[in-house]
């Protein structure tokens, strides 16, 4: 499979590459996809970050370096670390113990292994899906900055729902909601290195906007429509997880890079009945 092919041969440019300066942008092509949609596929392959993959490699191999007797001083400059310091921080943050504890017979080191990609083969639920074509629209709400570090941002988006909910945002929102119901808009991937901005709101109202909400404009695009079955916040974080690791790869579509929506109808969220949808923004 060339998507297989392309994303094995990353993962070999960037072992190769180790000790340079991480250039996204050519293993984003090497990989057949643009910056952005590498970067996010991978990070909901692995559940890390390009950054934090290449960091973990950098201090798995430094232990290796430091047993076989090389100059810690050496090791630091090496896997671009810019003093002696920051880079004991780092290997002690990530191995529990400093550089120089690391040569002591016995010492207990972490190793984060070189990761390669596998097509797994096995029965699952069907992904039921249309592709529509909208023209562009405005949402009204509030907004978040949300992390994608170590998957933080599947505790992080429930929380904010969760303090819109106590402060009553949530309530507003519900009422000025329109025939898509409320919205959970994910956008600005592109502009935040390990996060995204994640907005809970509605289609434009000719209201005005109370302090503290915000409009965003989502652009015309063609949009691959995925309902979700079940209880939230664990039905769409699985389906999300399986559009990105297993229908993309089979149908060839890639993310056009702009924001994805969560479209939320009324109805109990808690039940393991409810439906909602998943709209993903998606070009051939």
């Amino acid at each position: 499979m060339d998507w297989l092919d392309a994303m094995n041969k990353a993962i070999e440019y960037l072992e190769a590459n180790i000790t340079e300066k991480l250039d996204i942008e050519k293993v984003a092509k090497i990989a057949l996809s643009s910056t952005f949609h590498f970067q996010r596929m991978y990070h909901m392959i692995t559940g890390v970050t390009i950054a934090e993959y290449i960091r973990r490699r950098k201090l798995t191999l430094a232990a290796q370096d430091i047993i076989s007797g090389e100059k810690i001083i050496n090791v630091a400059y090496k896997y671009g670390y810019e003093t002696p310091e920051a880079f004991t921080k780092a290997f002690g943050k990530m191995h529990g113990m400093s550089p120089s504890a690391a040569r002591k017979p016995g010492a207990n080191l972490k190793a984060y292994p070189k990761l390669s990609f596998h097509i797994s083969i096995k029965g699952d639920k069907n992904m039921n899906y249309k592709i529509i074509d909208k023209g562009s629209f405005t949402v009204v709400g509030k907004q978040r900055r949300i992390s994608m570090v170590d998957g933080e941002n599947f505790k992080q988006v429930p929380e904010f729902w969760n303090d819109c909910m106590k402060d009553g945002s949530y309530e507003w929102i519900c009422s000025k909601a329109g025939e898509l119901g409320v919205l959970g808009v994910s956008k600005d991937f592109d502009k935040y290195k390990d996060g995204f901005i994640y907005m809970i709101g509605v289609e434009k109202i000719k209201d005005t906007l109370p302090k503290g909400y915000v409009s965003t404009n989502i652009p015309a695009t063609t949009w691959a429509i995925f309902e979700s079955v079940g209880a939230l916040p664990e039905a769409t974080h699985d389906l999300i997880r399986r559009i990105f690791t297993e229908w993309m790869p089979a149908t060839g579509y890639q993310h056009d890079c702009a924001p994805e929506i969560e479209v939320y109808p009324k109805g109990d969220m808690y039940s393991p009945d409810y439906k909602c949808e998943i709209w993903i923004p998606v070009k051939k």
